[in-house]
């Protein structure tokens, strides 16, 4: 499955969505901490970086449980990376996904090796359709665990 990237930029601060990443948990769009005025799955484009302000754009983006939302301040682009040491964190979601916070690399079954960043949702239910990934399917069998 090829990974698509898109950016939404408001002038500061660009938002980067790996849609292949999302598993549709919908706290970006729907619910008390939402922000719908940027999120919004029913307009084309889908986000809008220019409806909030950048500090509660970020804010959102960094309850993302997935990672498929993560955001580059502009002024930052051009700066070399340091690399830093952290060690990732492993959170277990109340009926849903293993969450990993910080970057890993997945190794599948033929040995190919992909680098995830930030967030990455794996599936404990066994029913998703890209594991080891979570799709989010964990609902619609009402896994529990």
């Amino acid at each position: 499955m090829k990974d698509i990237i898109k950016n939404y930029s408001n002038g500061e601060v660009t938002i980067v969505w790996k849609p292949t990443t999302c598993i549709h948990s919908a706290i970006c769009w729907r619910g008390a901490d939402a922000l719908p005025e940027v999120f919004n799955p029913s307009e084309r484009p889908w986000i809008k970086p220019e409806g909030a302000s950048t500090d509660r754009i970020i804010a959102q983006v960094k309850q993302c449980p997935s990672g498929a939302l993560s955001f580059v301040m502009n002024n930052e682009v051009d700066k070399q990376d340091v690399e830093k040491v952290v060690f990732p964190v492993i959170e277990v979601s109340e009926n849903g996904p293993l969450l990993l916070r910080g970057t890993c690399v997945v190794k599948d079954h033929t040995g190919a090796e992909t680098i995830k960043e930030n967030m990455t949702a794996f599936c404990r239910c066994g029913n998703s359709a890209n594991k080891p990934y979570c799709d989010g399917n964990h609902r619609k069998i009402d896994f529990r665990g």
